[in-house]
């Protein structure tokens, strides 16, 4: 039976998008296993919704967005619905991710989203400003004050 047009259409976007869509949730959650509901959500959505896209470039940033807002939804859930003996557990059991990506992790939302953008997806500011919807000048200063703030992290972590 032939795939219909829907189908191979998120095929696509589920290779093409998986891995960066993941990565970027890490940011936001504390487990792999998060990130990987925030995505798969997404994609859900994609499927039971039939979002309508302009091009290429919308539809990544609208996938973008979308697993980053849902990350962010899954880590206020959970960190809602368990009691605090249960989310110190685990966080000591969540794998390593070494002293700069849980210090990115640990900035605020709307920094952690610009560097992990800017540094480990390696786009520039006017395109993490598409992406993000959001006017060029406020992701240099999120950059800006992202990178001034990792930098105190990473210093008290050295002391």
């Amino acid at each position: 039976m032939a795939e219909s047009f829907a189908e191979a259409d998120l095929r696509r976007m589920v290779e093409t998008y998986s891995p960066m869509l993941l990565r970027a949730a890490l940011t936001r959650v504390s487990t792999p296993a998060d990130a990987e509901d925030a995505v798969q959500d997404v994609f859900l959505r994609v499927l039971t919704h039939a979002p309508r896209f302009r091009d290429r470039e919308h539809e990544k940033a609208w996938l973008l967005r979308s697993a980053l807002n849902r990350a962010s939804d899954l880590r206020r859930r959970r960190r809602d619905d368990a009691p605090l003996d249960e989310v110190q557990d685990a966080a000591a059991e969540s794998p390593d991710y070494g002293p700069l990506l849980s210090a990115v992790r640990s900035l605020p939302e709307a920094y952690s989203a610009v560097i992990h953008l800017y540094y480990y997806e390696g786009y520039s500011i006017k395109e993490i400003a598409r992406l993000l919807a959001l006017p060029v000048p406020t992701v240099g200063t999120r950059l800006s004050r992202g990178r001034e703030r990792l930098r105190s992290l990473l210093k008290e972590e050295e002391a």
